[in-house]
């Protein structure tokens, strides 16, 4: 049996547990990176040095849980739930009673906590959270790294020299270290131009602070509630693969440290392109990349109250453009044929059998460029103007033609030693009637 490869969280205790064996981190502060106890962190880190980055792998990793109840199970209680137990909110039932009346009433025996995550999961049932008189400033977190603010501010930042743009900016919660990037509207482009500014330069950060737009976050459709799926959207399914989670904040007020930030660049960052006489996103992103936060966060950054960092160092052979792009999952048709926004893709054909009706992954890059992958394989491909006869699939670039016309079929000749060629040799057909 193969090596399971292993998942993303995994990868990242390995390089946590690396710094660790280097001498640069303490397995305190690796135990916290890793999310784990001390003792469980002494644990992960005796395996590392015994087998290395692969002791890693989970045990039951490719196995299913002993513990795991039935689909079928699942299914028949949340469909009792939806039709004798739900309703409104002042109608339907809380996941504790609802388990009484599943036991007493239908026969079914479930613990409450977990008919209270299904629930949950399917849409219903919702917490209900009881809001304070007053809000409390948050205290910052220890470590640099351990979770960074992102939040855009629509501002005249070019005064009436030019357009109405967005600042888009990140404020590391510890220090108060701050990148940003000028674009014209908050589109997940621009948030990952600056996310990935920041990986580059300091490393991926354990969390980002966001709001609900729905670049960043949203709701859990139909088939998500059912299932249990998490919902993500585009930018924070490329944040679960650098293993990073985003927090919503439930109000303004949640994200004060980033919104005081664009109270202090509304100041000082609109005088200063007054003062330069900046007019342009292009020149403006210059000057800040060049100038402008190197001069800002040595006047108003301080010191984390913990000296480690909790950074990760981007795991070996994980290229960020494979990370940060668009993933769209399409069906092929019969004459392989792959339909993307307003796009007709003509694949080629790779293989003896075509993967009619299979599904393929489109990726498409900031600069547009597109990538199908079927089974992690890419393709080739070229478009085809839409309402025209696809041609017989030629690759993109560089690729020779393939020929329309029809391969002549060769006549099969025997060789002088083949026992068709001697005339004791009888079919078994005919040896068989004798």
């Amino acid at each position: 049996m193969g090596r399971t490869a292993m998942s993303a969280k995994e990868l990242k205790r390995a390089g946590v547990l690396a710094r660790v064996a280097a001498g640069t981190l303490r397995l305190g502060s690796a135990a916290a990176l890793m999310a784990v106890s001390y003792r469980q962190a002494k644990r992960l880190y005796r395996r590392y040095r015994r087998e290395g980055a692969a002791g890693l792998t989970h045990r039951s990793a490719g196995r299913a849980s002993n513990q795991a109840t039935a689909v079928t199970i699942r299914e028949r209680v949340l469909a009792l739930v939806r039709e004798k137990y739900g309703g409104g909110v002042d109608e339907r039932f809380g996941p504790t009673l609802a388990a009484e009346h599943l036991g007493s009433e239908d026969g079914v025996t479930i613990d409450h906590e977990t008919l209270r995550r299904w629930m949950l999961a399917a849409g219903l049932w919702s917490r209900a959270r009881k809001g304070s008189p007053h809000r409390r400033r948050r205290a910052r977190k220890a470590h640099f790294g351990e979770l960074v603010q992102m939040d855009g501010s629509f501002h005249p930042w070019f005064e009436d020299r030019g357009p109405r743009s967005c600042l888009l900016t990140l404020v590391e919660d510890a220090t108060g270290q701050t990148l940003g990037r000028f674009g014209a509207q908050e589109t997940i482009w621009a948030a990952v131009g600056v996310l990935r500014a920041w990986i580059e330069r300091y490393g991926i950060p354990q969390a980002l602070y966001t709001d609900w737009k729905n670049v960043y976050v949203r709701g859990p459709n139909a088939a998500e509630r059912v299932t249990g799926a998490e919902p993500l959207t585009q930018f924070g399914r490329m944040c679960a693969t650098l293993g990073i989670g985003i927090i919503p904040a439930s109000s303004p007020q949640a994200k004060g440290r980033v919104e005081r930030n664009h109270g202090t660049q509304q100041d000082r960052l609109v005088k200063k392109l007054r003062r330069k006489d900046i007019a342009d996103l292009e020149t403006a992103n210059a000057f800040l990349e060049t100038e402008y936060w190197a001069d800002h966060n040595r006047r108003f950054a301080q010191a984390p109250a913990a000296a480690d960092d909790f950074h990760v160092v981007r795991p070996r052979g994980l290229r960020l453009e494979t990370v940060f792009r668009l993933e769209e999952h399409r069906t092929v048709s019969n004459d392989w044929v792959v339909r993307y926004a307003n796009r007709l893709l003509q694949l080629e054909r790779q293989s003896g059998h075509a993967p009619a009706r299979s599904t393929v992954v489109v990726c498409e890059s900031v600069d547009g460029q597109l990538e199908i992958r079927y089974r992690d394989r890419a393709m080739r491909w070229t478009e085809i103007a839409a309402g025209t006869v696809a041609s017989p699939a030629a690759a993109v670039t560089g690729a020779p033609p393939v020929s329309a016309a029809p391969r002549s079929r060769r006549r099969y000749h025997p060789a002088t030693d083949h026992p068709w060629r001697h005339d004791r040799y009888v079919p078994t057909w005919q040896g068989a009637d004798r």
